[in-house]
């Protein structure tokens, strides 16, 4: 009987709420696009601006790099981060023009972090 009453509260813990469950997710996701794409004046009409692909970045928490994470072709990305105060900035390439950061963004407990940052692509 008491095998079965143990099978039973076990059983239906996790329906009443009572058991521990994972805690949400946290980090930051967002888009990263770069502008302008084209040096000399902007057509009318002309984009001025596109996403980011394929570029490697850094995530760093008091000076310390901690994570890196690169953009997808449509300069998406989504980085999973404990709750803090972070820096994120284009990895170091040398010879590389334009301005890539840093960024700055804070991440809550359980809370994605949702932005968009435009880089500066040095041309003009």
């Amino acid at each position: 009987m008491k095998r079965f009453f143990l099978g039973l509260v076990f059983t239906f813990l996790p329906l009443l709420g009572l058991a521990q469950t994972q805690p949400a997710a946290s980090g930051v996701e967002g888009t990263i696009t770069i502008s302008p794409i084209r040096g000399g004046p902007v057509r009318q009409g002309a984009a001025t601006s596109q996403p980011l692909a394929d570029t490697a970045f850094e995530v760093k928490h008091d000076g310390q790099v901690v994570a890196s994470f690169q953009t997808d072709a449509k300069g998406q990305f989504k980085v999973m981060l404990p709750s803090g105060h972070y820096t994120i900035s284009r990895q170091q390439k040398a010879g590389a023009i334009g301005s890539y950061g840093p960024f700055e963004v804070d991440v809550s407990t359980g809370k994605m972090a949702a932005v968009h940052w435009d880089c500066d692509s040095g041309l003009r």
